[in-house]
């Protein structure tokens, strides 16, 4: 398994937006995570940014179960504290 400073610093992805989502719920969360959230989470950093993107900020939902329950935690996890989405 991957060690989680190298997940974090997986997380700089070069896009200021995506860097701002997925820092700091790997800094927040990621020890939280079970060995195969942690699998996911990994499995989620291999995804090329245009990808991520659109899961991340253009509101499109991943096929895979997995990547679409981690895209819901991390967004979130950066919603301010008290604030619901509908």
């Amino acid at each position: 398994m991957e060690g989680n400073a190298r997940m974090r610093w997986r997380c700089r992805r070069g896009m200021k937006e995506l860097d701002a989502l997925l820092e700091p719920f790997a800094e927040r969360h990621l020890h939280r995570l079970s060995p195969a959230g942690h699998a996911a989470f990994a499995a989620l950093l291999d995804q090329p940014d245009p990808r991520l993107a659109a899961w991340l900020l253009g509101g499109e939902t991943p096929e895979n179960p997995e990547f679409a329950d981690l895209v819901t935690q991390i967004l979130s996890a950066a919603r301010p504290a008290g604030r619901r989405d509908s």
